[in-house]
């Protein structure tokens, strides 16, 4: 636990990736096989669910350190983190603790699930006593079920490629799916020759950069694939050996929640791996995204909801063909072969996704305009000569996205944020008018810069009206403009209406509160109007 601790300190010290890396391979080649396996498991995201309710690990971290709940409240609130604060608060023990990862893991933490309170308690205030504040502080990490730390999987991916002298494309093929954190895996991992045995194991997604100069920079249209940029959920159809895989993502196995495209995968030849977009699709076409949020999660799939929500697989990349990774070809001829297949088969629920042809940038401009129309996001353009890649890797795959829906809100409530803006309020809930009353309508977190934030902080601590636990009620003065990708109806929110993706554009300090917008203009772009009317 002290060299992961260790670790866990030096990549949380630093903003250089060659450092991280440093520090990663380092650790990976020191520790033993099941720590290092673990230590992958919690890198790349992964992490077990949460062991002892936070409830219970406030109550007994506020006992050890002998503080009052409304202190223990208070120290919460300003350092914004529940792992850090029980890791300040408790006092220090005598650092004893000397077993590995693998064994705090594996005999200490997982065990904790399901057992008795008195046992939890117990276990937690032996592992505090004996760990130094900063293995505490991982420790509690891990038991809230909340651990990051600032390293992407590309760069474990590096890491672990200089460590066992494999290409970082096999290391990040081997981290996909389904792997239990194993010595046994980990050495697999690091094998120069190994065999994937594992026929579901998905390929490393290739993930778009938004485009941040004009089109036309890019070069000539004709050396770019066009497509719609599809608001679904990605994912790659699997044939392997008989059997069908349907991953999202996520990384999660997702099969028998869409049995439509698994059946269309039966269809495919032996060795076929695509990549696409699950949508909700009938008769009419494209349904509403919030369509596809019935199924989302679900995994009792009934008649009703089956017949109700159809979805298909809107195919636009083909990363496998006859069994063979044929992802360092070219964008152009792996569509060739994809159209080639679709030709063949019979109709299914899956289907190629349509090509956008133009002569020129200017034309498509004009063409991206009816995005809203067509239900998408805008243009997907990827170099007719790229290959596939791992990751967000710029320079082939572009989204070119239409401008989002905006309205003008008042701020209303502000609470204080979490790690590192854990002492300034940050976290907003804006408000339109409705019968000349204030109607909250969407919480925000992001798009302001360092200053407007403290300049909202300081506004928010001198006209706060009224306070209930963390939120503070405060003076409708502030205007913001607040962005989002869509609406559909609520009956969970006051305003009636749920907000896709909200996030602050600019602060309207142009406009006072009475200039917002109304409720009423804001259920019109339900129906597809592109602005409200403004007040």
């Amino acid at each position: 636990m002290k060299a992961f601790a260790e670790l866990f300190a030096s990549l949380d010290e630093t903003t250089k990736t060659t450092e991280k890396v440093a520090a990663m391979v380092r650790y990976f080649a020191a520790v033993p096989a099941a720590d290092a396996a673990w230590a992958v498991y919690f890198l790349t995201g992964r992490k077990p669910k949460q062991v002892v309710p936070t409830k219970l690990l406030r109550l007994w971290a506020a006992e050890a350190a002998a503080a009052p709940e409304w202190l223990f409240d208070e120290c919460y609130h300003a350092v914004g983190d529940l792992a850090e604060t029980m890791a300040l608060l408790v006092p220090s023990g005598d650092a004893t603790h000397s077993d590995p990862l693998h064994v705090w893991v594996e005999e200490r933490l997982l065990p904790l699930r399901g057992a008795d309170p008195g046992v939890q308690k117990s276990e937690l205030l032996r592992a505090w006593s004996g760990f130094d504040r900063g293995e505490r502080f991982v420790w509690n990490k891990l038991i809230t079920g909340a651990f990051r730390v600032g390293v992407s999987q590309l760069l474990v991916v590096r890491a672990l490629a200089e460590v066992g002298g494999v290409e970082p494309a096999a290391i990040a093929h081997r981290l996909m799916g389904t792997w239990s954190p194993t010595a046994e895996f980990f050495q697999s991992l690091l094998a120069e020759d190994q065999p994937d045995a594992d026929i579901s194991r998905p390929y490393p997604f290739y993930l778009a950069s938004p485009i941040e100069k004009e089109p036309s920079e890019l070069g000539p249209v004709q050396d770019w694939q066009v497509e719609w940029k599809w608001d679904g959920i990605r994912a790659q159809l699997i044939h392997r050996k008989g059997e069908v895989f349907v991953w999202s993502r996520g990384e999660e196995l997702v099969t028998e929640r869409y049995p439509e495209i698994a059946a269309a995968g039966r269809l495919l030849p032996e060795g076929t791996v695509i990549d696409g977009e699950i949508l909700p699709w009938n008769e009419a076409g494209l349904m509403p995204f919030a369509a596809l949020q019935k199924r989302i999660g679900r995994k009792n799939l009934t008649k009703k909801i089956l017949a109700e929500v159809p979805v298909v697989l809107k195919a636009y990349d083909l990363i496998e063909w006859s069994g063979r990774d044929v992802r360092a070809e070219p964008q152009d001829a792996r569509r060739a072969q994809l159209e080639r297949l679709a030709a063949e088969l019979p109709p299914s629920s899956f289907s190629l996704s349509p090509l956008v042809c133009a002569e020129s940038w200017t034309e498509l401009a004009a063409i991206r305009a009816r995005s809203r129309a067509e239900r998408v996001e805008g243009f997907m353009l990827k170099r007719k000569s790229g290959p596939y890649r791992v990751g967000r890797v710029r320079g082939d795959w572009w989204k070119w996205k239409i401008d989002p829906l905006s309205v003008d809100a008042v701020l209303v409530y502000a609470q204080r944020g979490s790690g590192k803006r854990a002492s300034l309020y940050t976290d907003y809930t804006f408000a339109v008018w409705h019968e000349g009353a204030l109607v909250p309508f969407a919480k925000a977190y992001s798009g302001l810069d360092d200053a407007e934030i403290r300049e909202v902080d300081a506004f928010v601590r001198r006209h706060t009206v009224e306070t209930f636990g963390p939120v503070r009620t405060v003076k409708p003065e502030l205007v913001f403009e607040i962005g989002f990708e869509g609406l559909q109806h609520s009956t969970r929110h006051k305003s009636g209406i749920a907000v896709r993706f909200p996030r602050i554009l600019r602060w309207r300090t142009d406009k006072a509160a009475k200039d917002a917008d109304a409720l009423e203009a804001v259920k019109r772009l339900l129906s597809g109007s592109s602005e409200p009317e403004r007040q």
